[in-house]
């Protein structure tokens, strides 16, 4: 009996977290079966849905190979930039930091048609002056493919970047011996240790593509290019409102999730074929190259500055037109002023510091019952799925899971601050638990060992040493939840109610209704109310907080 007392707590805690994660996820299926799987058959006999599936998947696939190839060339790319400008290393992370809504917008305001600032430039020279629109139209299937990408290009490069460091400069000097230098050395070399890495990279950057949601409903809603993500609001927005369907369409991206999840680990298998051993850190065979110096910054240029610059013009400008020649602050004033917006502001930054210090002593707790308890195998492994479902699930189907979970009993949640804390919680949960886990195994056992030799009890071993040795890896996990959730649109939009708006779904409707300079100002809002978060972040953690991410 005693053996199973001592069970309990852990079995305790792995029920409360599968209430949260899973909970959601099987109200979303049971909507979707009830009535003879009615859900079923008003989603997949709704005219256009093999279009929807068909594109969603092309926008995954297509946007996840963009970012394959640039998140690895900038990753390699880094390496040969020259001393002097090692400060450009973390120019690919800062699209991680602008939040994908602004991104988007900077964008629309800068290849629109007609009043896009860069189209009006390009109908000026002589290929193009005969055009009274165009001749880039950025709501077009590709163009969203294209920004995709671009954006997804930063968690690639997170994942290689990383990898890339941890690959010995043995080895390239070894293969610079034997005359192969440069590219070859990258592709016969560091290319084939970097598979554990690619395969992370790749499978996150598939799961964003799949669920993606902010570029198909800015942009593709002018041109009819919907994916299901957007039908799954579709539905919810409908009048009357079809949560079945909504349910139901959204059921394919809760399988491929899954299904991503165990492809990665299969395909990683034994990780310890691909550990190399060295006294010395990554360095590249070649010497500093302008191209890379090139590289970096065109992609930083397209990524980041643009679509900036864009949103500043736009903020400052009475009306979107594509030659600006008036400024006013009166945009930024009504963002500072307005009541709406500023509790919108209010909203998203409290219930993403909510959801943070929520979620940081859970992760914290789960981290540690992964590494130290060896011996409850079944719930460990338990723990190890219902930590890792929000990130193969798409962050739209949580909402619309949650939305279903909190407008009914237990806990009537709907129309609160609530819902969106926890909502955020259970989407940053395997980010929080997979970066203080690698911090608490690089840590190792030495300092526990000594604590208990002290006589300290494990909360007090937790508090008094395990939590200081770990700041770096708790401002680290506290700046990636920060910036995702003020960030946040997809969920937000759906669990949203009149009364509790956050940043991006108030935008959303300034949006269709055509204030474009309230708009851009609230996306500068944004990405400064995130900026400032990685900020405290680096002070609290120190300058390598974002190499943490």
């Amino acid at each position: 009996m005693s053996k199973w007392l001592r069970k309990l707590p852990l079995a305790a805690f792995v029920a409360v977290l599968a209430y949260f994660v899973v909970w959601p996820l099987v109200m979303l299926q049971q909507r979707a079966v009830e009535d003879g799987g009615r859900g079923y058959d008003v989603a997949f006999n709704t005219d256009g849905v093999g279009q929807v599936i068909w594109d969603t998947i092309l926008l995954a696939g297509a946007s996840t190979l963009i970012a394959t190839v640039l998140g690895t060339g900038l990753a390699w790319a880094v390496t040969r930039l020259p001393s002097w400008l090692q400060w450009m290393r973390v120019l690919p992370l800062l699209p991680i930091v602008m939040p994908m809504v602004a991104v988007v917008l900077g964008w629309t305001f800068l290849l629109s048609p007609r009043p896009g600032f860069l189209n009006s430039l390009m109908r000026k020279l002589p290929w193009w002056n005969d055009l009274d629109s165009g001749p880039v139209d950025v709501y077009s299937f590709w163009w969203i493919v294209l920004i995709t990408g671009f954006a997804l290009t930063a968690f690639v490069f997170l994942f290689v970047s990383t990898g890339m460091q941890n690959v010995s400069a043995d080895h390239v000097e070894a293969a610079h011996t034997n005359g192969a230098r440069g590219t070859r050395a990258f592709f016969t070399i560091v290319f084939p240790l970097l598979r554990p890495s690619l395969i992370q990279g790749i499978g996150v950057s598939f799961l964003l593509g799949i669920g993606q949601f902010t570029a198909p409903l800015l942009l593709g809603a002018n041109s009819g290019i919907d994916v299901v993500a957007t039908w799954m609001l579709m539905f919810t927005a409908s009048s009357p409102i079809d949560y079945g369907a909504a349910a139901a369409i959204g059921s394919p991206l809760l399988v491929v999730g899954l299904v991503v999840i165990v492809a990665q680990r299969v395909a990683l298998g034994d990780q310890g074929r691909f550990v190399t051993h060295g006294g010395k850190g990554f360095r590249s065979a070649g010497k500093p190259s302008v191209w890379a110096v090139l590289a970096v910054g065109f992609y930083f240029l397209v990524s980041t500055l643009l679509p900036l610059l864009a949103l500043v013009v736009v903020a400052l400008s009475p009306y979107w037109t594509g030659t600006p020649d008036t400024f006013t602050l009166d945009n930024i004033k009504t963002v500072l002023t307005d009541d709406r917006i500023v509790d919108a502001i209010r909203t998203s930054i409290v219930a993403s510091l909510g959801a943070a210090l929520l979620i940081l002593p859970v992760g914290f707790v789960a981290a540690l019952v992964m590494v130290r308890n060896q011996h409850n195998r079944v719930l460990r492994w338990l723990l190890d799925v219902i930590v890792a479902l929000p990130l193969g699930v798409p962050a739209v189907v949580f909402g619309v899971g949650f939305l279903l979970a909190y407008t009914t009993g237990p806990f009537i949640l709907y129309g609160t601050t609530w819902v969106m804390v926890l909502v955020y919680a259970t989407l940053m949960l395997p980010f929080a638990t997979r970066t203080l886990l690698s911090g608490l195994i690089a840590l190792g056992d030495t300092y526990i060992a000594a604590s208990r030799t002290c006589g300290a009890s494990p909360f007090q071993t937790g508090l008094r040493i395990l939590m200081p040795l770990l700041r770096g890896s708790i401002a680290g996990a506290g700046a990636i939840i920060f910036v995702m959730l003020t960030h946040e649109f997809s969920a937000s939009l759906l669990v949203r109610a009149p009364t509790v708006q956050v940043m991006g779904t108030l935008l959303y409707d300034y949006w269709t209704n055509g204030m474009f300079p309230v708009v851009a100002a609230m996306a500068l809002v944004m990405t400064a109310v995130t900026g400032i978060g990685v900020a405290i972040a680096m002070l609290i953690g120190g300058r390598n907080v974002m190499q943490n991410l």
